[in-house]
């Protein structure tokens, strides 16, 4: 059973209106960094069953180094991440596999002497490279390096966006608009184009609705989220669409607020779907209906995967494809 705000409150020892403030992304509440991750994590945490305490095995353990290319900070401000990382390392505890975190891809922090490597996030050629000089033995969640050779764990966008665009156009919603983001690979030598834009494109092309003048970029962040809706209030005025597909959480809480701030009646005036459902979707208001990723599974299956190449030697490498649904809440309209 998902998480309550009084539980959480009651597990971190703050009150309601803390928990509630950060997990709206309120950058103004004067809360420690461990504070304000502890009630990420526990908001995630008890979601998941208590793992019983097993007994150690015999035997050397296999060591898995996991990288992530975000930063502990940012971290925070995407749940998705962390909500992967979290499925991986129940996993790893399950199968009594020892795991070693480093983030911003750091490295240095890995060990020589490591049976395998997940990595998580978007890495540029070189970083591939310089990952797979430290052992063969490599899986990748949430990019395919399929065609580098190595495991991957992808998500299935087509489908994804492909409900999101179904759904706005059986309400009579057919001028919609988007909220995407731009990433470099952290050595700056990869421009990340999200993949969710390229499938919406091609989908609003193929039925002749699409509008360049209703595609806005950001960076995935909160605040990127929040002055893009902003600059789309802004310029198209009373032409902004009755609809918006947001690409991730974070962005589409804040651009919900922005909504709000510009008294734009949500669902009533403009509907919102987020994605990857996070818990920040069940906690704004109005709760925010966004695509669900099944992000524990992501990083169960790239536990065990990593496992199976290591103890049979396979070099054949794999993809798994993971899908996702819809889940309708407050955000968008039910009529």
């Amino acid at each position: 059973m998902a998480a309550t705000l009084k539980d959480i409150a009651q597990t971190v020892g703050v009150s309601l209106a803390t928990v509630s403030r950060v997990l709206n992304y309120d950058r103004t509440l004067s809360v420690s960094d461990q504070t304000r991750k502890q009630i990420f994590e526990v908001a995630e945490n008890l979601n998941y069953a208590k793992l019983k305490r097993r007994t150690a095995v015999t035997g050397k353990p296999l060591k898995i180094a996991v990288v992530q290319w975000y930063s502990k900070a940012k971290e925070l401000d995407d749940l998705y991440y962390m909500s992967i990382r979290l499925g991986l390392e129940k996993r790893s505890e399950q199968r009594h596999l020892l795991t070693m975190r480093t983030f911003k891809n750091d490295l240095t922090k890995i060990d020589t002497d490591v049976d395998g490597i997940i990595a998580i996030g978007k890495f540029s050629p070189q970083q591939v490279t310089a990952l797979a000089s430290l052992t063969p033995n490599l899986v990748f969640v949430d990019q395919d390096q399929l065609e580098r050779g190595y495991d991957s764990v992808v998500t299935d966008f087509d489908i994804a966006v492909q409900q999101v665009v179904d759904h706005f156009t059986q309400h009579g919603q057919t001028r919609i608009g988007l909220l995407h983001g731009t990433e470099w690979s952290t050595d700056h030598q990869c421009r990340l184009i999200d993949p969710r834009y390229q499938v919406f494109k091609r989908l609003l092309q193929a039925q002749g609705t699409y509008d360049d003048h209703l595609v806005f970029a950001g960076n995935y962040t909160n605040d990127s989220g929040y002055q893009q809706m902003k600059r789309a209030i802004a310029m198209l005025g009373d032409q902004l669409p009755p609809a918006f597909f947001v690409t991730n959480d974070p962005m589409a809480a804040v651009a919900l607020k922005a909504l709000r701030e510009a008294q734009v009646a949500v669902p009533q005036r403009v509907s919102v779907i987020g994605f990857n459902d996070t818990t920040i979707a069940r906690y704004v208001f109005p709760e925010l209906s966004s695509v669900h990723v099944n992000t524990e599974l992501m990083g169960t299956t790239a536990v065990d995967m990593i496992e199976n190449r290591i103890r049979t030697g396979r070099h054949t490498p794999q993809r798994v494809t993971v899908g996702t649904r819809l889940v309708l809440r407050e955000s968008t309209r039910s009529d």
